[in-house]
Parts: C-alpha cells; structure tokens; sequence
C-alpha cells in the first residue's frame, strides 16, 4: 500500500498539521503493469483521517509501474476519483 498524507507547516507558529490522507493498493496485474484502488479520507486532522472514512474511490488499471515515477499513479488515482479540472 501507498500511503500520501499532506501536511501543512506553519511559518507562523512552526505546527505541522495533516490535512489530507489517500491511500493507494495494489489488487493485481503483472510485474510491468498493476491495477490498483484509491481512497482518499474524509477529515483535515489526523485523528480524523485515522478513521478512514472513504471519502471518495476510484481504480487505476495497467499502469506501467517500473517505466512511470509513482507520481503519475497518483495522478490518475486523484483523476479517477474525480479531482482536478474537469
């Protein structure tokens, strides 16, 4: 599982606050090529994000995943959940 939080640093007062949580599984393909399921968390906290709460979910299929950085999985996990511009 692929795990992406994103945190908020303050440069006020120096706090580091999780505000979002998505989590990435792979459900099978071949070694060159994976599918995979995306969740992301409903909550702007970490308590809240612990207690996974799907707030949205979508699949990637046949990704390339030894010719593509991870970030490009990503992408399309935030795009199959509906992110993003239209």
């Amino acid at each position: 599982m692929i795990v992406i939080r994103v945190e908020l640093w303050s440069a006020v007062t120096g706090k580091v606050s999780e505000i979002a949580r998505m989590h990435i599984c792979n459900t099978g393909g071949t070694v060159e090529r994976g599918d995979y399921v995306a969740q992301t968390f409903k909550g702007r906290s970490s308590d809240t994000l612990s207690r996974r709460q799907i707030q949205r979910s979508g699949n990637v299929r046949d990704h390339p995943r030894l010719t593509q950085h991870v970030w490009n999985l990503v992408a399309k996990a935030l795009k199959s959940m509906g992110y993003g511009d239209a």
